[in-house]
């Protein structure tokens, strides 16, 4: 109640700024747009906990949504929405009007991962239903609309609806065991059969040096070449509008035997001199790339 109430006092005072800051001539004109819902996207953002906020000198979630263009009232998919991150920001800026759909890996790419045991299995059987009556309680007073699915089981009713489809940090996975299914392709011609014609796809990916061979940017070490994530959404039929620099990291170099789970938060590493040189790193050097499905 207080994060709300806070929510709703810091949005009233940006708007309120806005309107204050328009010069004589346009004193009869409302701010537009824009400009409202990036005040609205601040003040969910400043609402969030001090963990959260901790993060976005590396996330930039205002500068990121805004460059994919999300808006309140849109249908967003969220790939991979695990524990919430970006769908505790997304469901009170999407708002009543707006709807927000989780999809999570296919049940069949699991057991491919050592923790991938029958219980996980099983638990992830189950997931669409629990993560949707779990993400009620993100929704605030007047939260978008919570549903889900897992890749390779979208609801009839779901195709064509989409505004935008968002991959944050989640096709690696979908891309390193491709030797077992094109766990990839099919996931982008999920994306691409949810989304309305015009609609975009946002990326956000762990970032491979070019100069590192196939092998070792194929994603089982979190990072993809940009070149290759192009390829892909290209030959899923994606239009490619452009990238941005605003998750790049130059700090992050990895070598031949570097992980990018060594990087912060995980800190795979035992070696506490090492994990302070990380911390120094932040986390991964990021490609930011924005698709849209032609009209």
């Amino acid at each position: 109640m207080l994060l709300r109430t806070f929510f709703k006092l810091l949005v009233s005072v940006s708007l309120l700024a806005l309107v204050m800051g328009c010069n004589s001539a346009d004193v009869d004109a409302a701010p537009d747009k824009q400009a409202i819902d990036s005040a609205r996207l601040t003040g969910i953002l400043a609402a969030q906990p001090e963990e959260t906020q901790a993060r976005y000198q590396y996330r930039n979630p205002q500068a990121t949504l805004e460059y994919f263009g999300v808006e309140p009232g849109m249908t967003v998919v969220e790939a991979l929405p695990g524990g919430g991150w970006y769908s505790k920001v997304l469901l009170p800026y999407l708002g009543q009007d707006g709807e927000l759909i989780g999809v999570n890996y296919p049940l069949d790419l699991w057991p491919n991962f050592p923790f991938g045991t029958e219980e996980f299995v099983a638990r992830m059987a189950t997931w669409s239903t629990d993560w949707s009556n779990g993400a009620q309680e993100w929704r605030g007073d007047d939260g978008a609309e919570v549903s889900a699915f897992v890749f390779g089981s979208m609801p009839e009713q779901a195709a064509g609806t989409a505004d935008a489809v968002l991959f944050i940090r989640a096709l690696h996975n979908l891309a390193r065991f491709s030797d077992k299914r094109d766990f990839l392709g099919e996931a982008l011609g999920t994306a691409y059969s949810a989304l309305k014609p015009g609609g975009i796809v946002g990326v956000v990916q762990h970032q491979a040096p070019e100069s590192m061979t196939d092998e070792w940017a194929n994603g089982s070490r979190g990072y993809l070449k940009k070149s290759f994530v192009i390829a892909q959404m290209e030959a899923a039929g994606f239009e490619y509008l452009g990238s941005t620099n605003i998750n790049a990291n130059p700090k992050d170099n990895p070598g031949a035997d570097d992980i990018v789970w060594r990087l912060p938060p995980s800190l795979r590493v035992e070696d506490d001199a090492q994990k302070t040189a990380n911390l120094a790193i932040g986390e991964s050097n990021r490609m930011t790339l924005k698709f849209r499905k032609p009209v």
